[in-house]
């Protein structure tokens, strides 16, 4: 391992110029690029899940829902969700990501204000299918960002800082809906319409401003010297043709690679049938527990708080390391054992809370962890642009499962919903051993052929 270290050292090395100063250099592209993608992924993040408070207030009494209809809702929101990401990312590249990207905000938050007038199933449905298809670029865009960028071992802290903005959407969104939860009869809505017009104006907003402040690719701005931009294009890894088209040829070759696969699965069981469990239920979850709606919301916060701090710990150890798969062992342990509790413990709020803790914890690591390590193993745009859009949309079909996970009819113990997405990590911790078993082959074959000259074909654990 260590002589692997020292050729990631070295192929990552790049002469800085007398002029350019690297540490200011990075502070302000970490204050141009960071922020505003976290801004947008916390209006993304609540503007999809916040229906999971609006369904603890009386939007399925309002509506008429019955049986399973709420977990439909839930689910349609994927299908063009999975389906538009990688177009996606090939719009991002070819319109600009201020354009793009502050486009599809705007869009969503405005479908997101539709969502709170809406007066029948029919109308849920519709709203649901819009916003996934406005939502399908954000995080597959934004990750292609962040890793044109940053070199790879810088690169954790920044994805941990960008998917950190899912866990503060889960605290905010609980906070938000127990103080929206209070307007309850103003103007003659109920409290679940006002989560989503409040939240969907914000949004609005925020597509305003990202348009203004969405950071382009390093080649497309004007807030960098010549000199700087040689710079960070060089250190960062990106292809010396930055415009070379992606083909649906070159789409379905890359999707057909045993990493690829690997990774949609490791990304499907590990990060998005668990995130997506948790951010939908926690609420149901809490209330099986004796909570009043308000009450309810304000106890789904402490986990994700607790989440978040141990996110950026590990981030920040990861980077320091430069290893990524000892931590999302670790994730992945936290993951089971809050599940484990959850499925077993009952009639005990101590430990029932507990198990949340540790359940949330685990999850929100996860993610981002899994996805720094594929995302700066791809080389040059066109991995980069296909990769964290296939992982992401494959991943979320795991958005359609997790919607079904904790079903009405399971209640209060939720037996079945635990059990699969209990399964659902064991199947993402396979997947990324095998994902990480192809890597080391790969270096290995690379050594033993001499085909890795300048490190180019080394990657990363």
């Amino acid at each position: 391992m260590e002589g692997f270290t020292d050729s990631l050292r070295a192929s990552t090395a790049v002469q800085c110029s007398p002029s350019v100063n690297e540490k200011n250099l990075m502070r302000k592209i970490d204050l141009r690029v960071i922020p505003i993608l976290m801004l947008i992924l916390v209006a993304s993040f609540l503007d999809r899940v916040n229906i999971g408070n609006a369904l603890v207030f009386k939007l399925p009494k309002d509506l008429h829902l019955v049986g399973n209809q709420s977990n439909i809702a839930l689910a349609i929101f994927f299908v063009p969700y999975i389906l538009f990401e990688i177009p996606s990312n090939i719009f991002l590249k070819r319109l600009k990501p201020h354009v793009w990207l502050s486009g599809n905000v705007l869009a969503f938050g405005i479908i997101s204000v539709g969502q709170g007038f809406v007066q029948n199933y029919s109308g849920l449905l519709a709203t649901r299918f819009f916003l996934g298809l406005a939502e399908a670029g954000i995080i597959p865009g934004s990750v292609y960002i962040i890793s044109s960028w940053y070199k790879r071992e810088e690169a954790q802290t920044r994805f941990a800082f960008f998917f950190s903005s899912v866990t503060v959407a889960n605290m905010f969104g609980g906070l938000l809906a127990s103080a929206i939860g209070k307007m309850d009869g103003i103007r003659g809505y109920h409290a679940w319409r006002w989560v989503f017009i409040l939240e969907g104006l914000a949004t609005v907003v925020i597509g305003i401003i990202a348009f203004a402040f969405m950071p382009d690719f390093p080649e497309g701005v004007s807030w960098l010297t010549e000199e700087e931009r040689s710079f960070v294009i060089a250190r960062a890894g990106t292809d010396k043709h930055p415009d070379e088209p992606v083909t649906f040829r070159y789409v379905l070759k890359f999707v057909a690679e045993p990493k690829a696969i690997a990774a949609g699965l490791m990304y499907l069981g590990a990060a998005i049938v668990p995130t997506y469990t948790i951010s939908y239920f926690a609420p149901t979850i809490v209330k099986t527990l004796g909570y009043s709606a308000v009450e309810t919301q304000l106890h789904t916060v402490p986990p994700f708080a607790a989440a978040l701090t141990l996110l950026l710990i590990v981030a920040y150890l990861s980077d320091r390391v430069e290893l990524r798969s000892p931590f999302i062992v670790f994730a992945v342990a936290l993951t089971i054992i809050g599940l484990a509790m959850l499925m077993t413990i009952h009639h005990h709020f101590p430990a029932q809370y507990a198990a949340l803790f540790l359940f949330a914890m685990g999850v929100n690591t996860t993610g981002p962890l899994l996805t720094c390590w594929y995302v700066m193993n791809l080389r040059g745009h066109m991995e980069r642009s296909v990769g964290p859009a296939w992982a992401i949309s494959f991943g979320n079909c795991g958005g359609i499962i997790a919607t079904f996970t904790f079903l009405a009819t399971d209640a209060p113990y939720y037996h079945m919903g635990s059990s699969l997405c209990m399964g659902m990590v064991a199947l993402g911790s396979v997947a990324a051993a095998v994902y990480g078993l192809l890597l080391w082959k790969d270096n290995k074959r690379a050594r033993m052929v001499a085909e890795d000259k300048q490190g180019l074909l080394c990657y990363s654990f």
